[in-house]
């Protein structure tokens, strides 16, 4: 069976499409052909769905939690720890030995990509966008920049931020020169239209996650997750409702306006389910979304971030970035502040953390803090 075909544009508004369900993917049970795909895996077990008491106390409502995914083991963790396992499967599957990605300069995607690629002997190469107008030397050297340095990939710039497709173009015009000298690349698309893979590691965390709050005797009544790609933010919902939870799923627009990313989480879902070899049980009206907290823009802070990222370390030791987790945490915060005592949240966190230090600048300027 093939994992990345490349599909085609389907319509907005149709949320599932009308495709033959294999036999075998019926024999998967529920998740298709999700156990039958090629994975490495990189996590040393689940991470911890942690109660976030003192915040809870702060804010004096509902029940808070996060689930912890910053606290994954390698090279800082986080949300792409899951979603690379599919891909390096996949990679290794076809013999690759150098793995292309393309992303923002302080992309946590490409420095965990990195990672994998070093403890699996691969190369990796980089392609920085340049999506966030900053001038800061510090955002460009520092945080995942130096990690995926110091992991040994070869980084290389794409002048243009808001190009998806021809960032991919230009990836795949390099993996072609790769081919020519003997090698065997393998290409992590960005841009609508390929396989979304790395959405398979978040229907997992589904079910980690559904395990974790039956044992612990939680309930939520809601889940909150930043959606820029809408790998986690799809693959989480899409997990969920396999498994007849119904439970909301808020996703924090951290790349995107809230129309354009709607268009995006429906072919998601379609695609998922495409790879899967099931029928999608997610609907129209699961799609929920807001991009209150995105504004001035991707990789831009915003008072709500800067307050959200101090209040997050401050009650929990939460190492936020203003990337994605802030802006997700600043989603968090203003739905916890307007639920009820009964409600109970659940924050995925993400991770992003070398993202800090490379906006180390800007952080300081906006707390008001000097260097005395």
């Amino acid at each position: 069976m093939a994992l990345r075909p490349k599909i085609s544009p389907l319509d907005p508004g149709i949320m599932v499409a009308e495709s033959q369900i294999s036999d075998a993917a019926q024999a998967g049970g529920p998740f298709g052909r999700l156990d039958n795909l090629p994975r490495v895996r990189m996590a040393d077990g689940p991470t911890p769905l942690e109660r976030l008491s003192n915040l809870e106390a702060q804010i004096g409502g509902p029940a808070l939690y996060a689930k912890r995914d910053d606290t994954q083991p390698i090279a800082f963790g986080g949300n792409k720890v899951r979603q690379l396992e599919f891909y390096f499967g996949d990679a290794l599957s076809q013999g690759a030995d150098t793995v292309l990605i393309t992303g923002a300069v302080q992309s946590n995607f490409c420095r965990t990509c990195a990672a994998f690629a070093a403890k699996l002997g691969m190369d990796c190469r980089i392609q920085m966008e340049d999506r966030v107008p900053k001038n800061d030397p510090l955002y460009r050297q520092s945080g995942n920049v130096l990690v995926s340095r110091l992991l040994g990939a070869d980084l290389t710039i794409f002048p243009r931020g808001e190009d998806e497709e021809g960032a991919d173009a230009e990836l795949e015009d390099l993996a072609q020169r790769l081919r020519d000298e003997g090698r065997k690349p393998y290409v992590i698309h960005l841009a609508p239209g390929h396989a979304p893979i790395g959405a398979l590691g978040y229907i997992e965390a589904a079910r980690e996650i559904a395990r974790q709050i039956e044992a612990q005797g939680v309930d939520p009544t809601g889940y909150v997750v930043p959606s820029g790609s809408g790998a986690t933010h799809t693959g989480l919902l899409f997990g969920l409702r396999v498994l007849g939870i119904e439970t909301p799923v808020l996703g924090i627009c951290v790349r995107r306006g809230a129309d354009l990313q709607r268009l995006r989480l429906i072919r998601r879902c379609a695609e998922i389910a495409e790879i899967l070899g099931i029928s999608s049980p997610v609907t129209e009206d699961d799609i929920q979304i807001t991009d209150a907290f995105l504004a001035p823009g991707y990789g831009m802070l915003n008072e709500p971030t800067r307050e959200a990222i101090v209040t997050g370390a401050k009650t929990e030791a939460l190492m936020l970035d203003p990337v994605y987790s802030g802006k997700a945490m600043a989603g968090f915060l203003d739905w916890a502040r307007s639920a009820s005592a009964d409600d109970c949240l659940v924050f995925v966190h993400t991770g992003g953390t070398p993202g800090i230090f490379a906006y180390g600048n800007a952080l300081n300027e906006a707390c008001g803090w000097d260097d005395g």
